[in-house]
């Protein structure tokens, strides 16, 4: 391990709003706030939000700043990311602002049954072979299901096309009221009905993506597919995907926005 990620996973021990607790630590005790987060640590009546594989928490810092009156918790596994949000929450003075390191498997263990409002799940790996790490699949809706109060709310950004319709598909077969579908939130049909935070707080890969979508240049780190051609738009179909989970992504516009 670099003496860089050992100097953030340091410091992150010092910061207050940081709970780092991997299944070794929850196994040996049980996580002390869990149904008390208003009361011990928020100290105030807000909604719970969270943001699941915050990365660097973008999103988490970002809606904190937007709505004072709301609690926002970051969740990840990836300690040396969240350090870049947890240290500009600690240097921004916010109060509405915690960090959860720790595997999104172990939710409930954190949170007590109605306790959470809203979750946002941003730019997720799609999990194409493994659907049962899939953050919009079955298995983690039942997660998500032990603790969101009745009427709470999962919001889905993505810049991918295959979990997108994946997700829309398995909300219609779910009958899962959708509040809101964006299929291009950059585009003209979002204009009008998207609130502008979702367009205005970008994380990071987001923010890489539109760069190189305004300079015509394809991001280094993704590639198209061998042999993606003139067929590429059907086998990106609804259709297809439904009845081939596994195929390859392939990526157009930078983001969607999709709310069960």
């Amino acid at each position: 391990m670099g003496k860089n990620k050992l100097k953030k996973f340091s410091e992150m021990e010092t910061i207050e709003c940081v709970f780092q607790y991997p299944y070794g630590v929850l196994s040996r005790e049980p996580f002390p706030m869990r149904g008390r987060w208003r009361d011990e640590f928020f100290h105030n009546d807000g909604p719970v939000v969270l943001e699941l594989g915050c990365g660097k928490g973008e999103y988490t810092v970002g809606l904190a700043r937007r709505y004072p009156d709301r609690n926002f918790i970051g969740m990840d596994i990836k300690g040396a990311r969240m350090w870049t949000g947890a240290c500009d929450a600690r240097d921004s003075g916010l109060k509405n602002v915690a960090f959860l390191r720790t595997n999104i498997e172990l939710l409930d263990r954190f949170f007590a049954p109605g306790e959470v409002d809203e979750i946002w799940i941003t730019f997720p790996d799609p999990q194409m072979k493994k659907v049962r790490k899939r953050l919009t699949g079955t298995n983690f809706m039942n997660i998500y299901r032990k603790v969101l109060h009745p009427g709470g709310i999962i919001n889905l950004k993505t810049d991918s096309p295959f979990l997108y319709t994946y997700t829309s598909l398995m909300a219609r077969l779910n009958n899962f009221p959708v509040v809101a579908d964006f299929a291009d939130l950059y585009g003209a049909d979002a204009d009008a009905e998207a609130d502008p935070a979702l367009r205005e707080i970008r994380t990071y890969y987001e923010r890489q993506w539109l760069a190189h979508q305004v300079s015509g240049v394809r991001p280094p780190c993704r590639r198209r597919p061998a042999g993606a051609g003139r067929r590429d738009s059907f086998r990106h179909s609804p259709q297809f995907l439904a009845r081939h989970p596994r195929d390859h992504e392939h990526l157009t516009r930078p983001t969607h926005y999709y709310i069960l």
